[in-house]
């Protein structure tokens, strides 16, 4: 059921009569703030290179009345907003009226260290609660701080109550990103859940010729949301209880955006001559506009409830808290601007002409922009007020928990493969480091018993808000016990990976929200992390630091086939800024690599990480990892820092550098050369990105450490070089620059195949047959 408004209850309840007056004139303020900002960088701002800067007035004009209603009246400390990209001049406005942003940065939109082209909580000196920008992934990131909020407070508490905002563009609707989080089971328990769509039916073309909004609306209901329809403002609802009224509600409401958009085009003698239209409801609504004066008559047209405070104060303060509520605020695009309502307005900028005679039409100063409100006047008053009820305590962020960086257990020397690994040192950190494990909480898409966390689940719970009955916990079939309880470590998500990373980021970005750090880590099949990338790269630019696991991988999935079988995923770290990538080969790598990327979580200096691993057996014997505590600790560093020599031979003419599953195919190569004469060395990869980092640092272009590289490939021992991996060759390939020496790279260019695991390695000619022939080419 979709409501037209309420105005009941709420956090800030219902704007009073005398305050609505200082909030329109607020409006009018952060209208030409958020103007001017954009018009600075634009038209007054030196630009030597003559390159656009851009900017959007009209579509930060359609989200002013909504913005100020919330910031000035509806919200609280408390509470989190998501703000759409193209308003980010409206929010840097807000927070000038605030006095959370100096004068100074009101020239820097888009320039070299100055505000950011959308809201970024890492990049911009004022408040922005969530980062925004790529399209649909800010307007969900709101239902992933919601279930983060909640996880933190009722584990550690600290968190609040507030609610969680999304302001939105009508558009965002066409992206899946949306749907897909709309329908996770997760989300319709979130009542601190409040979206506002801005729709002003345009995009970035056009006038959209039919939004179907009554269809999104009951999508948004159908599944479990409070739907809200502000779409008149006052002076329209006013109009409609005259005689005429019901016919200028149904002309309207029938009425096409195009044609609704033209008519804002329109001077009021052409606005009375086609409002009417034709039929016979054309006279009645002649005789309803024919005794307002012209002002009264355009007025009226754009009195759209998105942009009527009143109502939209009554909206905030009737929002139901016991489900997600999304309110539909219509809008028009450019509102209050000379080029309101036309089609092509989402990039245009207003000429100095239209600055000036903007200026004073709100009472302001194109020469001296930015003058605050007077002090003692009402409008500096209500900015003061809500400055103070909104300003944040300092919260400094909780150091996390030591983790060991070695869990002290004998090295594996049976068969085992690196994915089964991922949950042995989960239920080991539970004994031996539980305070770290008890700030790790892990995600997954619907495979959790797949990807070897059954055990972790059954030591740690499933989180739920509330606990629910598991009734086959008295099966004696049942391996996978699901115990859904507040204490629970473990959320499960729908299968889509959007979900899985967006709530990544939010868990992964409580240690700056809350001061609570968390260690989370979430596991999606390998093939499918290519789908999860945008959201997860979005989320680590916000400030989410999380462990990605992408399991299992490559071809080595003979069987599978197809685009089951992942390629592109080995050099993710190398292309990722803020995260690390390592492909382990054997499980006691596995378990310092993990422990690596766990300790690197939840602070400033933090980074995210990517852990590639692997269901493929491997005799754990050939790790070879010494006895000898000191030489093991030198052994595990190394695996850490990227690389390790696995087998050194006493007169190597070729060194064979392998990753993750194909290290034993690389051994087996070794053994061969061997025989036939030919010394082999054999490097074993753990992280190209780290290598990569350190050679960059030996070149001067970075601060990271470049040790490895010495220790790995030292001069001394410089030879041709094959590298071989279950993913694109060129994610090795640079290795051959090191000590610059003849390379062959192996690798799988082509989409998989399915079969037997040494007919699919030598089809993509990376079995042992390859790996010796490519190294006799290169020795001859």
């Amino acid at each position: 059921m979709v409501e037209e408004l309420r105005s009941a209850g709420g956090d800030g309840g219902p704007a009073q009569p005398e305050e609505l007056a200082a909030l329109e004139s607020v409006e009018q303020r952060v209208l030409w703030l958020s103007t001017a900002i954009i018009d600075h960088a634009n038209r007054v701002r030196p630009n030597p290179s003559g390159l656009k800067v851009g900017g959007h007035q009209a579509s930060s004009a359609s989200m002013t009345s909504i913005m100020t209603a919330l910031w000035f009246h509806a919200l609280t400390a408390e509470d989190r907003v998501s703000v759409k990209p193209h308003a980010s001049p409206v929010l840097h406005a807000i927070n000038y009226l605030l006095g959370e942003l100096d004068e100074s940065y009101l020239t820097t939109l888009r320039a070299f260290g100055g505000l950011q082209s959308y809201p970024s909580r890492s990049k911009d000196p004022d408040p922005v609660d969530y980062s925004t920008g790529s399209v649909g992934i800010g307007a969900t990131a709101p239902l992933w701080g919601a279930l983060a909020r909640r996880y933190v407070e009722g584990r550690f508490g600290g968190a609040g109550r507030g609610r969680q905002y999304s302001l939105l563009g009508d558009a965002e609707l066409d992206e899946g990103a949306i749907w897909e989080a709309l329908q996770d089971p997760m989300v319709p328990g979130l009542g601190e859940v409040v979206w506002v769509v801005d729709l002003n039916r345009q995009s970035l073309d056009r006038v959209i010729p039919g939004i179907a909004a009554d269809r999104l609306q009951g999508m948004f209901a159908a599944a479990g949301w409070q739907v809200v329809s502000l779409k008149y403002g006052r002076l329209l609802q006013e109009l409609f209880t005259r005689p005429g009224g019901e016919a200028l509600r149904a002309r309207i409401d029938a009425m096409g955006n195009p044609e609704y958009q033209r008519l804002l085009r329109c001077s009021a003698d052409e606005l009375r001559e086609r409002l009417p239209g034709t039929g016979s409801t054309a006279g009645p609504i002649a005789d309803l506009i024919a005794p307002l004066d012209d002002a009264s008559l355009l007025a009226a047209l754009r009195n759209l409830g998105g942009h009527d405070i009143g109502a939209l104060s009554d909206a905030f303060a009737g929002v139901d808290d016991t489900r997600p509520t999304v309110i539909f605020a219509y809008t028009v695009k450019g509102y209050g601007l000379p080029v309101e309502g036309h089609p092509q307005n989402h990039s245009s900028l207003l000429t100095a002409d239209q600055m000036s005679a903007l200026a004073d039409r709100l009472g302001t100063d194109l020469d001296h922009p930015w003058t605050r409100f007077g002090e003692g006047s009402a409008e500096a008053a209500l900015c003061a007020a809500a400055g103070q009820r909104l300003r944040r305590p300092e919260q400094a962020p909780q150091k996390p928990p030591a983790v060991p960086a070695d869990l002290a257990r004998p090295a594996p020397s049976g068969i085992g493969n690196t994915q089964q690994a991922l949950g042995r040192v989960l239920l080991d950190l539970t004994r031996r480091a539980p305070e770290a494990a008890a700030r790790i909480v892990t995600v997954s898409p619907d495979v959790s018993s797949t990807t070897n966390l059954g055990g972790w689940l059954n030591k740690v719970g499933v989180w739920s808000p509330t606990e629910r009955t598991d009734w086959f916990a008295d099966d004696a079939e049942t391996i996978l016990h699901w115990r859904e309880q507040p204490a629970g470590q473990h959320v499960e998500l729908g299968i889509a990976e959007t979900n899985l990373v967006g709530l990544l980021g939010e868990l992964g970005a409580t240690w700056s929200r809350w001061g609570q750090p968390l260690l989370p880590i979430g596991v999606v099949y390998d093939p499918f992390v290519n789908r999860a990338l945008e959201p997860w790269s979005f989320g680590i630019y916000a400030g989410g630091q999380s462990i990605l696991v992408g399991t299992p991988s490559g071809v080595t999935l003979a069987p599978e086939g197809g685009a089951h079988q992942s390629i592109t995923t080995p050099s993710l770290g190398i292309e990722q800024p803020g995260c690390v990538t390592y492909e382990p080969a054997f499980a006691i790598d596995t378990e310092w690599c993990l422990l690596a990327a766990l300790g690197n979580l939840a602070s400033p200096e933090g980074r995210s990480a990517y852990l590639r691993l692997s269901t493929r057996p491997i005799d754990q014997s050939t790790a070879a990892v010494p006895s000898d505590p000191a030489a093991r600790e030198r052994r595990r560093r190394q695996v850490t820092a990227g690389a390790y020599r696995l087998r050194q031979h006493e007169k190597p003419v070729v060194t064979l550098a392998a990753m993750g599953a194909l290290v034993p195919e690389a051994l087996a190569a070794a053994d061969r050369l061997a025989a036939l004469g030919y010394g082999a060395d054999v490097v074993c990869v753990t992280s190209p990105d780290l290598l990569f980092r350190a050679l960059q640092a030996r070149r001067g272009l970075s601060d990271d450490p470049a040790w490895i590289l010495d220790q790995v490939f030292p001069p001394g021992r410089a030879t041709p070089l094959v590298t071989v991996l279950d993913g694109h060759p060129h994610t090795l390939a640079f290795l051959s620059t090191i000590q610059n020496v003849p390379v062959s790279t192996l690798g799988v260019t082509r989409f998989g195949q399915s079969g037997a695991i040494e007919d699919v390695y030598r089809y993509h000619c990376i079995d042992t047959d390859s790996i010796v022939t490519t190294a006799l080419d290169l020795i001859d």
